[in-house]
């Protein structure tokens, strides 16, 4: 599974590079404690019935808070056939800027 690390992926949007990216945490989580910008909200739960909406041949970036929960749907997907797919490793835990989270309350 491909991974980027928070500053790989604030690295391409700040030279427009940056691919769709999809946060598939809850949306208390995605609302309270902030997102990436551009960011759309796909709960894990709901990946599976969002498959129409998910092409096999876009790279898209996936968020969670810690990079555990993206990384299972880049797995789940992978195993479909989708190929571009990449995890947000840390998650939102090690994105730059983030709100409520950081390396100081990893354990939140």
């Amino acid at each position: 599974m491909r991974e980027w690390s928070g500053e790989d992926l604030w690295r391409r949007m700040q030279e427009g590079t940056a691919p769709r990216i999809i946060d598939v945490r809850e949306p208390v989580e995605y609302y309270e404690h902030g997102h990436i910008p551009g960011a759309e909200l796909i709960p894990m739960g709901e990946i599976s019935a969002a498959l129409g909406r998910i092409s096999k041949h876009e790279e898209i970036v996936f968020v969670c808070r810690s990079g555990s929960r993206s990384g299972y749907v880049c797995q789940f997907l992978q195993r479909l056939g989708y190929e571009r797919v990449i995890n947000l490793a840390g998650g939102m835990i090690y994105w730059p800027g983030a709100v409520n989270y950081g390396p100081e309350s990893e354990g939140a």
